[in-house]
């Protein structure tokens, strides 16, 4: 009787006048339990709301130290006693780990859960962080860069699938924007630091409680994370080799190609970028680390604008939008002008945010949905050679060639990459036409 006279004062303040039918129909509604499942639903999009923003502060610690190295190193080379060059080694032991953990992240997360993974993979990035701030010797960090990149690398893995299977596709871009938060936010404590005639060290120091802060987080939020058994089940589905797939199906050798060079553009440049200011513009270590952090600030803004962008603009369109706009900041960085310098890191960064989103995104679209999850691992593995070998390879260069030679170098990669683009394009479009024949 209370709970009725409740319901009719309700009502009456509404200015509802027929109580009568809207009372019964409520009545069947909470016999029938529509009003408890609409709570529940309603309590589960909160959850995944929470969920979604957690995992987005995961891909800013995992952008965090994937720029520390670039813009500390010229600081660092002094302090260790080793030539500029090793820079490479260890970005290449670093890229190394996160190829063979993404290799394996499929079998751990099928087992394991991907909370679990990402949880135990952001603890292992934050010890190994520890310990560059407290190594004194370049042996020491090539061994602790193998758990460095190990813990990336599924980090990586399980969070790029998760979104995929459990929110919309535009949060695939907003998701990488916020890796390009912790990309910039990275090069910004160090520089704060060598401002202040700072070290290296207090630098990795900083970020590894930033990670350790964020495995606390993750541990308290492994109670929302949801668990699919279809989620697995679809992995056993296709049974064809990757050999195979990469003979059979056109354009597939191009789209592996062109994720092998946007990689190198990206992490050549953002490794460096900063010695190429320092050497090659006389640029003090704290100000090439700033302009380091413009260049991520301008990944992380063009994902979270290309993320709205999807509603107006094809992937392939923002791909070839984001290749002429590299172009045109390598073009500027060439001119012999000191204003210039601040508009071409930014730029080279904007022009490379829409790039690995969109060609990620389009994967289904290119080759079907059948093969789909079994080539989104082959390009990921191509990305990441790329990201293992070219800034090594292009650190061996600069010996002969001196760091000038670093915008050339890109140039030639992303001309290669508009080729191949084209190419994919061209190969993907005639199957296409095939089947809608058939």
């Amino acid at each position: 009787m209370v709970k009725t006279m409740g319901y009719f004062f309700l009502f009456q303040l509404a200015g509802i006048k027929n109580f009568q039918l809207l009372f019964y129909t409520f009545k069947r509604l909470l016999a029938s339990g529509t009003i408890e499942k609409s709570l529940f639903y309603r309590q589960l999009n909160l959850k995944n709301r929470i969920l979604l923003l957690i995992i987005y502060l995961a891909f800013i610690s995992l952008g965090l130290p994937d720029a520390l190295l670039g813009s500390a190193w010229p600081a660092m080379f002094e302090y260790l006693k080793v030539p500029v060059s090793y820079a490479g080694i260890i970005s290449m032991i670093v890229a190394g780990g996160t190829v063979i953990s993404s290799l394996f992240s499929g079998h751990l997360i099928q087992k394991f859960g991907e909370a679990k993974v990402t949880t135990f993979s952001v603890f292992l990035t934050a010890l190994a962080l520890m310990g560059f701030a407290y190594s004194h010797h370049f042996m020491f960090l090539c061994l602790l860069a193998i758990p460095l990149g190990l813990g990336a690398g599924s980090v990586d893995a399980a969070l790029n699938n998760y979104v995929a299977l459990h929110y919309q596709a535009k949060h695939m871009n907003w998701l990488h924007s916020f890796w390009g938060v912790g990309a910039a936010i990275g090069p910004m404590i160090m520089a704060s630091y060598f401002a202040k005639g700072g070290l290296w060290t207090q630098g990795y120091h900083t970020i590894a409680w930033i990670q350790i802060g964020l495995v606390i987080i993750l541990l308290l939020s492994l109670p929302l994370w949801v668990r699919s058994k279809e989620d697995t089940s679809e992995e056993k589905k296709d049974s064809k080799s990757l050999f195979s797939l990469l003979k059979a199906i056109p354009g597939l050798k191009q789209a592996l190609l062109i994720f092998f060079c946007y990689c190198t553009i990206e992490a050549s440049f953002g490794l460096w970028g900063a010695s190429f200011l320092v050497f090659e513009k006389g640029f003090p270590v704290e100000k090439a680390a700033r302009l380091v952090s413009l260049y991520y600030i301008g990944i992380a803004a063009g994902r979270f604008l290309s993320g709205f962008l999807t509603h107006y603009f094809t992937n392939r369109q923002l791909v070839f939008a984001g290749q002429g706009i590299i172009g045109i900041g390598i073009i500027l960085l060439l001119l012999p002008f000191e204003s210039v310098l601040l508009p071409g890191f930014l730029l080279i960064g904007f022009g490379c945010a829409p790039i690995f989103p969109s060609l990620l995104h389009e994967t289904p679209v290119n080759f079907g949905k059948k093969h789909s999850q079994k080539i989104m691992g082959m390009q990921m593995a191509s990305a990441y050679v790329g990201i293992t070998l070219m800034p090594f390879v292009f650190g061996e260069l600069s010996t002969f060639t001196g760091y000038s030679f670093l915008l050339p170098f890109l140039g030639v990669f992303l001309f290669v990459m508009i080729i191949l683009t084209k190419m994919l394009h061209q190969k993907t479009a005639k199957i296409n036409l095939t089947t809608e024949h058939h």
